[in-house]
């Protein structure tokens, strides 16, 4: 009699984990009310989708719906980036003396380059042009990518998630500044309140914060090169001509420097995933784009370049992209392609922002909250999830409160 009980209690047990799988897997750790509630939490516009360390899905809802992803979207950008232009790849930087003594300089869209990494060029640059008295022009090449780039979502704000992509940008093409009983100064040592961003400050009437150097009349790329001459000047070295574009004569023009980025496409990623900037993700799309289709680089080639990556390796082809950092609300993506993406990046989870046993990248525009990534699992592994919350007013936080419960 035991016997039978024990097999009826168990074909019980089968039959009903395979009806309500979500119900009963992980809930031997802390009951199933918990486990039971997280459903609730998924509106009509709203999905989730989870899966254990042997990718096995313990919970979805509406997770074949096409929601806005907001910035998980980046997640996905990481690895057309990883594809395309792999994981050692380090963005370069050219300088060119021409016959007329200008100094030229050709960007091919490294989006890290900071006021301290251009301080460092130039200690270099003025060392190699020493041996001339003065230097004509100098002259910015920014042909890498098209001009203007226009990227949907992006608009004309001041806020540093609007700054514009191209071929050579300092900065984010953002200026960080404060004010004082003296005037505008710098918000960053690093950074030299230089006039002509000073200029657009004081146009802004802002008291503080950050001023975006916008594509209109190419004030992003002058920009650029106004800080190379400040830092070139500090060592001694002036110019008799202007700054200005122009383009490398790559037959006439001689080059005397390579400046090859400090930062691997590994670390570039990490950071953009732990600040969320979209000006690098985008500008990484861009640079996958040139990569599959050549120059210049423009975002018609890096979405085809995503698409292109989304259908022959990850087998998705329901995205709909616009741009690669998320910030368009015509991005549409689905929890379960999400949750795809999720089982590729997984070798690099730990770029991803921590805290606790999660490792994550959220996403925010008005109405919209989202969240991706990782849970560790108390007995080795990683938990996978997806969040998208596209109803107006409603947050992750309670959902995930819940899934850190409930998942070992």
């Amino acid at each position: 009699m035991s016997s039978i009980y024990y097999l009826k209690k168990t074909w019980a047990l089968i039959l009903l984990t395979s009806i309500v799988p979500s119900l009963f897997w992980p809930a031997h750790s802390h009951g199933a009310r918990e486990w039971e509630e997280i459903p609730s939490l998924i509106g009509l516009h709203d999905a989730v989708l989870v899966s254990d360390p042997d990718g096995r899905i313990v919970i979805s809802k509406n997770e074949t719906k096409k929601l806005i992803p907001a910035s998980i979207l980046k997640i996905f950008t990481s690895l057309v980036a990883f594809y395309y232009l792999k994981e050692d790849y380090r963005y370069p930087t050219e300088f060119f003396v021409d016959k007329n003594y200008s100094l030229k300089i050709k960007g091919y869209g490294d989006p890290l380059l900071v006021s301290e990494v251009v301080s460092a060029i130039c200690n270099v640059i003025a060392s190699l042009v020493s041996t001339y008295k003065n230097l004509n022009n100098l002259i910015l090449d920014n042909s890498f990518f098209e001009q203007p780039l226009t990227i949907p979502g992006i608009s004309s704000s001041s806020e540093p998630y609007d700054a514009p992509n191209g071929a050579l940008c300092v900065n984010f093409n953002t200026v960080y500044f404060k004010h004082t009983k003296a005037g505008y100064i710098s918000a960053e040592p690093q950074t030299p309140l230089i006039p002509f961003a000073k200029k657009k400050i004081n146009a802004s009437k802002l008291k503080s914060g950050r001023i975006v150097l916008s594509h209109i009349d190419n004030e992003n790329t002058i920009y650029a090169g106004k800080l190379f001459q400040y830092f070139l000047q500090q060592q001694g070295i002036h110019f008799k001509g202007r700054v200005k574009l122009g383009q490398v004569n790559q037959l006439e023009d001689q080059i005397i420097y390579r400046y090859v980025s400090r930062f691997s496409l590994n670390q570039i990623i990490a950071k953009l995933l732990e600040h969320s900037n979209n000006f690098t993700t985008n500008q990484l799309l861009i640079s996958s784009g040139v990569k599959a289709f050549g120059q210049p680089g423009n975002l018609k080639k890096g979405v085809a370049a995503a698409n292109q990556y989304a259908g022959k390796v990850l087998q998705i082809r329901d995205m709909v992209l616009a741009e690669g950092s998320g910030i368009s609300r015509k991005n549409r993506v689905s929890a379960q392609t999400m949750h795809r993406v999720l089982v590729e990046f997984e070798p690099y989870y730990q770029l991803m922002r921590r805290e606790g046993r999660e490792f994550f990248k959220t996403g925010t525009l008005y109405g919209i909250q989202t969240r991706a990534g990782y849970i560790s699992s108390k007995h080795n592994g990683l938990y996978r999830y997806v969040v998208m919350m596209n109803t107006p007013g409603k947050s992750t936080t309670p959902l995930m409160h819940k899934l850190l419960q409930v998942l070992d």
